[in-house]
């Protein structure tokens, strides 16, 4: 049986018990599910690195979000407060679609 120790999406152990394999979860503390989170994170941003095609590339993004959403959770707020925050900061910062690369400055 392969061991894998990761975070899984909800409905995983519903999905392998109907091909009949037989498995074991465990329900993570809050520190560790935050924990479990984050690292979920860095596993979704790498394969969304390594999409090499949108379709790919949408499906690791996607992923990415639901962890938004876990997370915006955990932290005592709904997405829309994220969405809020985010909104503000593009309003003062501006966002990341004019491909500017800072070189230097003095």
């Amino acid at each position: 049986m392969p061991t894998y120790n990761k975070l899984v999406r909800d409905r995983i152990p519903e999905i392998i018990k109907r091909t009949g394999a037989s498995f074991n979860t465990t329900i993570l503390s809050e520190t560790d599910y935050i924990k479990e989170l984050k690292k979920k994170c860095y596993e979704e941003l790498d394969e969304y690195a390594a999409a090499d095609n949108d379709k790919d590339a949408v499906e690791e993004l996607a992923d990415l979000l639901e962890l938004m959403y876990a997370l915006a959770k955990v932290h005592g707020v709904d997405f829309y407060e994220i969405e809020k925050v985010r909104h503000e900061k593009a309003e003062k910062r501006g966002g990341f679609l004019k491909r500017i690369f800072l070189i230097d400055a003095d």
